[in-house]
């Protein structure tokens, strides 16, 4: 073991898991083995493992339900972070709620439509956690964190826990200052409306029954693989480039969805990657549009 995972291993930073198989923490069941993933309980403990993983300049990524990423078939080198369940808590004053980064966004919405709450509906077939949807400006069915974004705390990788609002946060499509200043959410607050609970519950059971028929949620995937072009779509264009259905190893382009691709059974990082250059390359070459990657491709090369 590494000197400094057993340091940290005696350290209050929470649970540390060495030579931990990313797989297991990530929606399309790929990828290989991190250094170790650790498991903080509170900012406390946060704060205090950011801060030794600065010192001792290793390298640190969270990971919060792997929705939105793809992990090498090497794995992680340096530490991956983990909320436990001490960073999941959510609290809801009159028209607010308070999350933990750690929170399920899906069932934030799905608590948020119980309570006669709206502004949340589009969450709710996002797979994520609360700090991954702020880092990632989530959004689905028009909408997204920004419109209802109020502020968060944040430790940055110095450790310093700061307070950010929705100015500082930058957020535009699918980005926030974030992919710029390395940190972590652990808290944010969202600001919500009251509305009538049918209705809330009608449009995200709308929702849920299209991405259902629409959408391969039988097979590990990590939803969209390419953003959006401007006025078009990446799944219209990738079936328009005859794509649906083709495959590269385990790793096939969704028959339900074009801008899905799913993992049959045994699919590597590799294939998943060369599934996507291809993509890439074809759609490039029939409609002159350049696709980019909406996950996070992450890992040893």
């Amino acid at each position: 073991m590494q000197q400094w995972i057993s340091k940290l291993s005696e350290a209050e930073v929470g649970s540390v898991l060495p030579n931990e198989p990313m797989a297991k923490y990530t929606t399309w069941k790929i990828g290989g083995p991190a250094d170790a993933v650790i498991v903080p309980e509170n900012v406390q403990q946060l704060q205090h493992l950011i801060r030794y993983l600065h010192e001792e300049k290793i390298p640190w990524m969270p990971v919060g339900k792997g929705s939105n990423m793809l992990v090498s078939d090497k794995g992680i080198r340096g530490a991956v972070i983990r909320f436990g369940k001490g960073l999941e808590q959510v609290q809801f004053s009159g028209t607010e709620v308070e999350a933990g980064g750690g929170a399920s966004f899906v069932s934030l919405s799905i608590m948020a439509g119980k309570k006669g709450l709206t502004g949340m509906e589009f969450a709710s077939g996002i797979p994520g956690t609360v700090g991954g949807a702020v880092y990632m400006n989530a959004g689905a069915h028009g909408s997204d964190v920004s419109r209802i974004f109020k502020s968060a705390e944040i430790v940055l990788d110095t450790g310093e826990l700061v307070n950010y609002n929705a100015d500082q946060m930058e957020f535009a499509y699918r980005h926030s200052v974030l992919h710029e200043r390395s940190g972590i959410v652990v808290n944010a607050v969202f600001q919500l409306i009251e509305g009538d609970r049918s209705a809330i519950a009608a449009s995200m059971a709308a929702y849920k029954d299209r991405r259902r028929q629409t959408q391969p949620l039988q097979q590990p995937c990590a939803g969209s693989v390419f953003r959006n072009p401007p006025g078009d779509h990446a799944a219209r264009l990738i079936e328009a480039a005859g794509l649906k259905g083709y495959r590269q190893g385990g790793a096939q382009v969704s028959e339900m969805h074009a801008n899905f691709i799913v993992n049959t059974g045994q699919a590597t990082a590799e294939d998943v990657l060369t599934l996507m250059h291809h993509i890439q390359t074809v759609v490039a070459s029939k409609f002159e549009v350049k696709l980019i990657p909406e996950v996070f491709c992450v890992g040893e090369r």
